[in-house]
Formats: structure tokens, C-alpha cells, sequence
């Protein structure tokens, strides 16, 4: 019974925090680069996969906006 009186406040509690930013005016491209890879890398199929599609999201985002 307890609990479902607490369940109101933990759901405003929810609302409430998920309103607040953090980091507000960082520009992501700041942050990431895209992935450069040399001729002596050795990669396998996922690592090759994953900085794909780091590399892609990074286009996406820096360099077409």
C-alpha cells in the first residue's frame, strides 16, 4: 500500500529530472573525430563494422549540418 503512494512521487521525480540538460552548449563535433585507420592497423570485421559507423555518424552530423 506504501508503495503505491510513493509511486506518484517517483514518477514526478522522473518528469523532473529528465527535463534538465547537462552540457548545454557543447558542440558534439568538438568532442568526436572521425576514425582514421593506417595500411599496418589490423582489424577485425566488428571493429571495422563499428568505426564505420562512427565515421558515418560523424558525416551526418559535423559535416552535412
Amino acid at each position: 500500500m506504501k508503495y503505491v503512494l510513493l509511486l506518484p512521487s517517483f514518477l514526478l521525480l522522473m518528469l523532473l529530472s529528465s527535463c534538465s540538460t547537462s552540457g548545454a552548449g557543447i558542440d558534439v563535433c568538438v568532442v568526436i573525430e572521425p576514425i582514421l585507420i593506417s595500411r599496418d592497423d589490423v582489424l577485425t570485421e566488428g571493429t571495422a563494422r563499428q568505426i564505420l559507423i562512427h565515421n558515418e555518424f560523424y558525416e551526418r552530423i559535423c559535416v552535412t549540418s
